[in-house]
Protein backbone atom coordinates (compact mmCIF):
# COMPACT_ATOMS: atom_id res chain seq x y z
CA UNK A 1 0.00 0.00 0.00
CA UNK A 2 1.64 3.43 -1.26
CA UNK A 3 2.48 5.81 2.23
CA UNK A 4 -0.30 8.58 0.91
CA UNK A 5 -2.88 5.75 0.76
CA UNK A 6 -2.20 5.78 5.08
CA UNK A 7 -1.17 9.64 5.14
CA UNK A 8 -5.23 10.36 3.19
CA UNK A 9 -6.99 7.64 4.69
CA UNK A 10 -5.92 8.92 8.37
CA UNK A 11 -6.82 13.06 6.95
CA UNK A 12 -10.08 11.47 6.73
CA UNK A 13 -10.30 9.99 9.89
CA UNK A 14 -8.99 13.06 11.69
CA UNK A 15 -11.31 15.98 9.28
CA UNK A 16 -14.83 13.09 9.54
CA UNK A 17 -14.10 13.84 13.70
CA UNK A 18 -13.40 17.10 13.61
CA UNK A 19 -16.42 17.90 11.81
CA UNK A 20 -18.50 16.07 14.17
CA UNK A 21 -17.48 18.11 16.72
CA UNK A 22 -18.56 21.24 14.80
CA UNK A 23 -21.66 20.12 13.99
CA UNK A 24 -22.34 18.67 17.54
CA UNK A 25 -21.18 22.60 18.77
CA UNK A 26 -23.91 23.61 16.34
CA UNK A 27 -26.59 21.47 17.51
CA UNK A 28 -26.05 21.78 21.01
CA UNK A 29 -26.70 25.65 20.98
CA UNK A 30 -23.88 26.93 23.76
CA UNK A 31 -20.12 27.48 24.22
CA UNK A 32 -19.84 26.49 27.75
CA UNK A 33 -16.79 24.69 28.25
CA UNK A 34 -15.07 25.59 25.01
CA UNK A 35 -12.06 26.89 25.39
CA UNK A 36 -11.21 30.20 23.29
CA UNK A 37 -7.83 29.45 23.50
CA UNK A 38 -7.90 26.00 21.98
CA UNK A 39 -9.14 27.24 19.14
CA UNK A 40 -6.26 30.18 18.91
CA UNK A 41 -3.58 27.58 19.53
CA UNK A 42 -5.03 25.04 16.79
CA UNK A 43 -5.40 28.44 14.75
CA UNK A 44 -1.76 29.25 15.06
CA UNK A 45 -0.62 25.66 14.86
CA UNK A 46 -2.31 25.40 11.72
CA UNK A 47 -0.56 28.45 10.18
CA UNK A 48 2.69 26.68 11.27
CA UNK A 49 1.81 23.10 9.62
CA UNK A 50 0.43 24.39 6.68
CA UNK A 51 3.67 26.27 5.84
CA UNK A 52 6.04 23.77 7.05
CA UNK A 53 3.92 21.28 4.75
CA UNK A 54 3.90 23.63 1.45
CA UNK A 55 7.80 24.16 2.19
CA UNK A 56 8.38 20.35 1.93
CA UNK A 57 5.63 20.43 -0.42
CA UNK A 58 3.58 17.34 0.99
CA UNK A 59 0.33 17.43 -0.29
CA UNK A 60 -1.49 15.11 2.35
CA UNK A 61 -0.29 17.55 4.86
CA UNK A 62 -0.95 21.11 2.91
CA UNK A 63 -4.54 19.87 2.10
CA UNK A 64 -5.52 18.10 5.99
CA UNK A 65 -4.03 21.23 7.88
CA UNK A 66 -5.24 23.40 5.54
CA UNK A 67 -8.60 21.62 6.28
CA UNK A 68 -7.91 21.77 10.27
CA UNK A 69 -6.82 25.65 10.01
CA UNK A 70 -10.58 25.98 8.66
CA UNK A 71 -12.34 23.97 11.72
CA UNK A 72 -10.57 25.90 13.58
CA UNK A 73 -11.77 29.03 12.17
CA UNK A 74 -15.48 27.48 11.99
CA UNK A 75 -15.12 26.71 15.39
CA UNK A 76 -14.18 30.06 17.17
CA UNK A 77 -16.44 31.79 14.76
CA UNK A 78 -19.33 29.79 16.37
CA UNK A 79 -17.65 29.83 19.95
CA UNK A 80 -17.51 33.68 19.59
CA UNK A 81 -21.68 33.71 18.69
CA UNK A 82 -22.18 31.61 21.45
CA UNK A 83 -21.18 33.26 24.03
CA UNK A 84 -22.46 36.73 22.45
CA UNK A 85 -25.54 35.25 22.48
CA UNK A 86 -25.63 33.08 25.79
CA UNK A 87 -28.29 34.87 28.32
CA UNK A 88 -26.05 36.99 31.19
CA UNK A 89 -26.09 35.08 34.45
Amino acid sequence: MPPEVVGWAASAVLLATLIRQIATQLRDGSAQGVSHWLFVGQITASVGFVTYSALVGDWVFIVTNACILATAIVGQVLTSRRRRAAPED
